[in-house]
């Protein structure tokens, strides 16, 4: 197991970052990147882009995850109390009981809380809490709320990065840091094996919320290639076996009409190549990935999508295998260093110092 990619997975875990406040995460990811990249900055809407530029800088390669987490919005200030709304495709199951941050004028800490079965009907009490029946305790008076939290503030789910048994993990928004935590050790990597074409990292805003950093940073960028980094449904009893990936056996290689048909094939056969365990994802349509919207940014841009499978997705207790992240960064090394002038002919991208 890669301690430095542990590492930078808890810490990314760890750091709060509500779709739209991502700031914190980018500064740690700033910081676990930066060794390996010659260039490091923000676009205007939050994007990290990291650059590190080949001999020829001719070509670009683009490896790009989101930074951004499901979380929740304050609705309404009720004696005290708060009411949310979801944002992202929570699952509000997950929330009850859970620790949650408030982000107001100042960082709060609260809890998800709803009425004990002590004072619910025998029908109430085999019923899931409805959403306005889950509030949030600050436990503070409600003036002091009314002074410190607005309608519309951001919150984000507690919970505890762990180290399982069998080489798992478990915590808060590992979808996407997942992908994150396997890019900066693929540029580890690289910056030890060299590659052809400059390598180009986006860590995105506002993925969960319609992919809107991919779509402006791959617009500005116009890369030659782009590889999404991103999860997927792990297996797990009552899952359906047909749209769940095994934990343990490798990353997902996304296949479908998001993907060009030869940045696939590089992807297997850089599998192949290096040993590394894979499994392929078939996926007819929407991604819903970054790639779906890089694909069709500016002229066009071919792309390609590696998966970790997760457990647990959009919960506080997301799980995921350190050897598949291992996996899709070493997958991820091994087919940026494969890149040359040969394979831009075969996707058709023309002359390097001329316009696509």
């Amino acid at each position: 197991m890669s301690e430095a990619l542990f590492e930078v997975l808890r810490r990314l875990s760890e750091t709060r970052g509500p779709s739209g406040h991502e700031e914190a995460v980018a500064a740690v990811m700033e910081e676990a990147l930066g060794p390996w990249v010659d260039e490091l900055r923000r676009d205007a809407l939050g994007n990290v882009i990291a650059t590190k530029r080949s001999a020829s800088d001719r070509r670009t390669v683009m490896l790009t995850a989101h930074m951004d987490e499901i979380g929740l919005r304050v609705s309404a200030l009720r004696g005290g109390f708060l009411r949310w709304a979801p944002a992202c495709g929570l699952d509000r199951r997950a929330l009850l009981g859970k620790e949650v941050t408030v982000h107001g004028r100042r960082e709060l800490t609260g809890v998800m809380g709803a009425r004990p079965p002590h004072v619910l009907s025998a029908e109430e009490r085999g019923k899931f809490p409805a959403q306005d029946e889950m509030l949030i305790d600050l436990g503070l008076p409600p003036e002091e709320v009314e002074a410190l939290v607005r309608v519309g503030d951001p919150i984000s789910i507690g919970g505890s990065f762990r180290e399982l048994a069998g080489g798992r993990v478990s915590g808060p928004a590992l979808d996407d840091r997942c992908g994150i935590a396997a890019i900066v050790e693929a540029a580890r990597q690289l910056h030890e094996r060299g590659h052809q074409w400059t390598l180009q990292v986006m860590a995105t805003v506002q993925e969960e919320m319609g992919l809107r950093g991919a779509a402006l940073g791959a617009y500005e960028a116009r890369p030659d290639v782009a590889i999404a980094v991103d999860v997927t449904v792990g297996r797990a009893p009552g899952v359906p076996e047909a749209a769940a990936y095994a934990l343990g056996e490798g990353p997902a290689i996304g296949w479908g009409p998001n993907f060009h048909p030869r940045v696939f094939d590089r992807l297997v056969r850089a599998a192949q190549r290096e040993d590394i365990p894979y499994q392929v994802e078939p996926l007819p349509g929407r991604s819903g990935t970054d790639a779906w919207a890089i694909q069709v940014s500016g002229e066009g841009i071919p792309c390609g999508l590696i998966s970790a499978p997760v457990r647990n997705l959009h919960s506080p207790a997301e799980t995921a295998c350190l050897e598949d992240l291992e996996g899709a960064a070493r997958l991820l090394a091994a087919f940026v260093e494969g890149l040359d002038e040969g394979f831009a002919s075969e996707l058709g991208l023309g002359d390097a110092d001329g316009p696509r």
